[in-house]
C-alpha cells in the first residue's frame, strides 16, 4: 500500500474500500472482506445507511484500530453548528468507534459555515483526525478555508476518466489539499470498461481496464475508493502497485476527458434543489 501525507501530518492510505450503493445488510460482508484482503482505508457515510454494517465488520476483523483509516460524512439535513455535533455522536456510535479519521461535509449547501465550526471544534478536542469536504468546486472550496480557521485536509470530488478535473487538481497542489477520487470507473458510463483507448493499454502491460483507471489516478498522487462487492474485483482493485503507466498512457488517457460528469451535473440547480430536500432521518 501506499500512503498520502495530509496537511496536518496524517497518513493515508491512498487506496481505500467505498460502500456507496452497498446495502445495509451486504456491508458488514462486503467490508469484512475487504478487511481480509488488505484494504485499511474504509469509507461510508451517514446518508448511505450502513455506517452500523461498517462498525460491525471492523469489530469483527480484529485489527488494531491503529491500523485503519475510517472516513464517514455528514449529510446536507444536518448542517449547522449544533446540529453537526449531533450527528457525529450519532454516526460514532452507529460505527462504535471511540475517534475518527477522516469527517467530511457531504455537500457544500445549506449551512456548511456552522458545521464547518463544528468540525474545528471536534478536531481540536482530538475526536477526529483530519477534517474535509465533498464536492465542493474551486470557489466554494477556496471561500471555505478563507474564511475559517482549518484548512480542509481532503477534498472528495468525482474524478475518472470522462471528467477528470485538472483545475481542481492544480488549485488543490496549490492549496495543500488531498484530492480524492469518487466514482473512479464512473459507473460504469459510456461503456468506459470496454473503451478501446483502455483497453489497449490495459493488454500492453497485461491488467484490466479496471486496474488502468486506478493506476491513473494513483500516479496523478489521488486517493481513490473504488466499491465492489466482489471478493475477487476487491483483489483486482488492489493489485495495482506493480506496475506503471508510462507519459504516453497518461497522455493517451487525457485525451478521453469530456469535461463534463456522465453521472450529474453538480452545477444544476434542480439537483441543488433535489439535495437540499434529501432528508435521511425523522
Amino acid at each position: 500500500m501506499e500512503f498520502v501525507t495530509l496537511n496536518n501530518g496524517v497518513k493515508m492510505p491512498q487506496l481505500g474500500y467505498g460502500v456507496y450503493q452497498t446495502r445495509p445488510e451486504e456491508t458488514e460482508k462486503a467490508v469484512g472482506t475487504a478487511l481480509e484482503l488488505g484494504y485499511r482505508l474504509i469509507d461510508t457515510a451517514a446518508s448511505y445507511g450502513n455506517e452500523e454494517g461498517v462498525g460491525a465488520a471492523i469489530k469483527q476483523s480484529g485489527i488494531p484500530r491503529k491500523d485503519l483509516f475510517v472516513t464517514t460524512k455528514l449529510w446536507v439535513q444536518d448542517h449547522g453548528y449544533d446540529n453537526t455535533l449531533k450527528a457525529f455522536d450519532t454516526s460514532m456510535k452507529k460505527l462504535g468507534l471511540d475517534y475518527l479519521d477522516l469527517y467530511l461535509i457531504h455537500k457544500p449547501y445549506s449551512d456548511y459555515y456552522g458545521s464547518w465550526r463544528a468540525m474545528e471544534r471536534l478536531y481540536r478536542e482530538g475526536h477526529i483526525r483530519a477534517i474535509g469536504v465533498t464536492s465542493f468546486w474551486n470557489e466554494r472550496l477556496a471561500d471555505l478555508f478563507n474564511c475559517n480557521e482549518i484548512k480542509p485536509a481532503v477534498n472528495q470530488i468525482e474524478t475518472n476518466v470522462w471528467n477528470q478535473k485538472w483545475a481542481e487538481e492544480a488549485f488543490m497542489k496549490q492549496q495543500g489539499i488531498q484530492q480524492e477520487a469518487w466514482a473512479p470507473f464512473t459507473e460504469g458510463a459510456n461503456h468506459v470498461f470496454t473503451n478501446p483507448v483502455l483497453q489497449e493499454i490495459a493488454r500492453k502491460h497485461g491488467k484490466t481496464t479496471g486496474q488502468v483507471m486506478l493506476r491513473w489516478l494513483l500516479q496523478r498522487g489521488i486517493v481513490v475508493i473504488p466499491k465492489s462487492v466482489h471478493k475477487e474485483r476487491m483483489q483486482e482493485n488492489l493489485d495495482v502497485f506493480d506496475f506503471q503507466l508510462d507519459e504516453a498512457d497518461m497522455q493517451a488517457i487525457r485525451s478521453l476527458d469530456t469535461k463534463t460528469s456522465p453521472i450529474y451535473d453538480e452545477m444544476d440547480p434542480q439537483r441543488a434543489l433535489f439535495i437540499g430536500k434529501m432528508k435521511i432521518h425523522d
